[in-house]
């Protein structure tokens, strides 16, 4: 016979070490083409072998720095562009980030079902998300310094 707890699904616990270790490598991927100096408003391009990315200095802080990431796809109808908004801790030497597209603030954890679809690790999955989109190439350089 089967207890009522073994129905029960266990509840998701996350990851905090591989969350900070996944924040940890997200700044380390900004450090190298965050420009010393930069004013708040600036923007910039960073390019690599897979594309550019926009930049744009929201906030800028003692410790730390507010910045917004987007990659244009082109002209489509079925893919939105890319673009989150990260919190660079200089202090903690992390990359964390605090919305995404159609997210506006995250919740290190959601129910599951849940009304808008989140996954339950949603929080580390838009962070792994954006490491890949670092990832555009590992040599990547600033390309154009400018404000708008």
């Amino acid at each position: 016979m089967s207890s009522a707890s073994s129905l029960t699904p266990k509840r998701y616990q996350p990851n905090i070490n591989r969350f900070l270790a996944l924040c940890g490598r997200n700044y380390y991927h900004i450090l190298r083409w965050l420009p010393d100096g930069a004013e708040q408003g600036a923007s910039w391009q960073v390019g690599g072998e897979y594309g550019l990315l926009d930049v744009r200095l929201l906030e800028n802080t003692r410790y730390t720095q507010l910045i917004e990431i987007s990659r244009n796809v082109g002209k489509t109808d079925f893919v939105d562009t890319p673009k989150i908004t990260v919190r660079v801790y200089h202090d903690a030497k992390l990359a964390e980030v605090l919305t995404s597209r159609q997210i506006y603030q995250l919740s290190p954890v959601y129910d599951y079902p849940n009304i808008r679809m989140h996954h339950r690790d949603e929080k580390y999955r838009v962070n792994a998300f954006l490491e890949e989109l670092l990832r555009i190439d590992n040599s990547t350089s600033v390309v154009c310094l400018a404000e708008f």
